[in-house]
């Protein structure tokens, strides 16, 4: 397969700026984040063994606990250097979300843990949830997860700088256009509401959607403490903001809090 089209920022943080297979080890939120995704899709896969195909999978944490809980997992990602970190859990290729090679209905499972952060256009984030309601078989799970709009406003208290001018000028674009250009700190972005989300899923063909604030209300206290302290948060504080998330979930004005939103669909049982 050609080398898949990717923006060239976001080609250089995750080949060089940042490590994605420490990602949601190396902080309290980052764990948290692994955990509530991990709670989160175990409600919906269909019994192990079926087959899944981790899109966008990065350096293959999903596909890890995904393989120890006996599915058969095919990753791919645009990024070299994470497909060659994945290739040590489980079959593992450079591709492109907007254009699967794999062939119709050929999937029980088809997730995208990360594509449509970094796809600003909306035709793309079309594109690459079409292409997932077209792999997954009838009655298939497709789950997509996004930025939350509203997550930089959290997350910039934490580190205390977000009454700057410059930190106050670059959230309030994010909250205004939903992009981040990506020319400091982190990458190309874009932010959801959760409400989008669900639509755009809705758009591309799948049914019962449902929408989910992974972290929660409360995920950034857990940032404040490692930001503000230099300190790993006290296992009681986690399991308070864990607790938090799960109690947040028939609530969704609440979703406009979590970090990061979690959508799950299925492709309808007609589906040719």
């Amino acid at each position: 397969m050609s080398k898949p089209e990717l923006a060239p920022e976001v080609e250089h943080f995750y080949s060089q700026v940042i490590d994605e297979s420490a990602r949601l080890s190396c902080s309290a939120d980052g764990r948290l984040e692994l955990l509530r995704t991990q709670e989160i899709l175990r409600r919906f896969l269909p019994p192990a063994p079926a087959r899944v195909l981790d899109v966008g999978g990065g350096a293959g944490v999903h596909a890890r606990w995904l393989v120890n809980d006996g599915y058969e997992v095919q990753l791919i990602d645009p990024v070299a250097r994470h497909v060659d970190q994945a290739a040590k859990v489980c079959a593992a290729e450079l591709g492109d979300a907007r254009q699967l090679s794999a062939p119709d209905a050929s999937y029980d499972v088809v997730q995208l843990l990360g594509p449509l952060y970094h796809l600003p256009d909306t035709r793309d984030r079309h594109a690459a949830l079409s292409e997932a309601r077209r792999v997954a078989k009838p009655g298939g799970l497709v789950a997509a997860a996004a930025i939350n709009r509203y997550a930089s406003v959290f997350e910039h208290v934490t580190y205390a700088h977000l009454h700057t001018e410059r930190m106050q000028a670059s959230v309030g674009t994010i909250l205004r256009t939903a992009i981040y250009d990506g020319k400091r700190g982190f990458t190309l972005a874009y932010f959801h509401r959760a409400e989008e989300l669900g639509e755009e899923m809705r758009a591309a063909g799948l049914v019962d959607v449902e929408v989910f604030g992974v972290e929660g209300p409360a995920w950034s206290a857990l940032k404040a403490v490692e930001q503000q302290l230099g300190a790993t948060p006290p296992e009681d504080l986690f399991a308070s903001v864990l607790t938090a998330a799960r109690m947040a979930e028939p609530y969704p004005e609440l979703l406009a809090a979590s970090s990061h939103l979690l959508a799950v669909g299925r492709v309808p049982k007609g589906n040719a």
